[in-house]
């Protein structure tokens, strides 16, 4: 049996820092958004062990990934012994703050499950994905999430009105930001680091009444301080974006992708030149719509 599964990325509509917690992790609150951009992985059967291919020459295939982490949890959590080969259509940058990887682990855990009889329930696919990594629980679900705690707590959302028919125009500039670099050099910016609680609840409210002003007010990330500092092209990006026409522009998760929502595909495709003819073709960059 062989199964063929698509692994999309996600952006952060607002990412709020609360503060530091005893265990070392950070308590924060973020809204995430499905974006149809996507990995490919296919899943089958076969020999004994785990087999883990992959198409990016710099993407390791050893238990550093997340794709071979994800499935080496679930045969532990399952005791099953049969083999498995697995491979990585890698289509999305790495360390680009979209959740590429923890999509793919996610994927992994619902693949598999499903390529061997569906022995866990969901509850317990989230207990594996949470102990993996933040972001890994969210993309079990395939709609947008307020996410709670280091981000593990996910509360499903109906799709916001206000994104219907809009589009995103996303640009990663051919460098990656590290999360781990990202919360530790947050430590030098008080402000950002210990948010006031309830912004994402405020920008949930807005953006399933479609109030746009509020919406433009509401989105935010507390990791944009430190990625600014080191990378200012980054916050030249988002002023270029608004000036060009884009509704919001906003740096997702720890970085380095910039996205813009526009008011449809066609204005995303517009920026998208725009962008290209003042800053190049050096990084990676999509447009699709919400």
């Amino acid at each position: 049996m062989r199964l063929e599964k698509k692994s999309p990325c996600k952006v952060n509509l607002i990412l709020n820092i609360l503060g530091q917690r005893a265990d070392g992790f950070h308590e924060l609150e973020t809204v995430m958004q499905p974006v149809n951009l996507c990995d490919e992985l296919t899943f089958e059967r076969a020999g004994t062990g785990l087999q883990l291919t992959c198409s990016h020459p710099e993407l390791p295939t050893d238990a550093t990934n997340l794709v071979h982490r994800a499935a080496t949890s679930f045969f532990a959590a399952t005791k099953i012994s049969d083999g498995v080969k697995i491979h990585l259509q890698k289509n999305l940058p790495l360390a680009g703050g979209i959740g590429g990887g923890s999509a793919n682990a996610a994927v992994t855990f619902s693949a598999l499950n499903e390529l061997f009889g569906k022995p866990l329930p969901l509850a317990k696919l989230h207990e594996l994905a949470a102990a993996l990594g933040s972001d890994v629980p969210f993309f079990l679900y395939d709609q947008p999430a307020l996410a709670t705690g280091r981000g593990e707590k996910v509360r499903t959302l109906e799709n916001f009105p206000a994104l219907q028919g809009k589009a995103f125009f996303l640009v990663h500039p051919g460098f990656g930001i590290s999360t781990p670099w990202s919360y530790q050099n947050l430590a030098r910016f008080p402000k950002a680091k210990n948010g006031t609680p309830g912004r994402a609840e405020k920008l949930v409210s807005a953006l399933q009444s479609n109030a746009w002003p509020a919406i433009a007010d509401g989105i935010y990330n507390s990791l944009e301080a430190p990625a600014f500092d080191k990378f200012p092209v980054l916050a030249l990006y988002q002023e270029f974006l608004r000036e060009q026409g884009a509704l919001v522009a906003l740096m997702s998760g720890s970085g380095s992708t910039t996205f813009a929502i526009a008011e449809n595909l066609a204005a995303a495709d517009a920026l998208a030149e725009k962008f290209k003819a003042r800053f190049g073709n050096n990084g990676w960059t999509a447009t699709v719509a919400i």
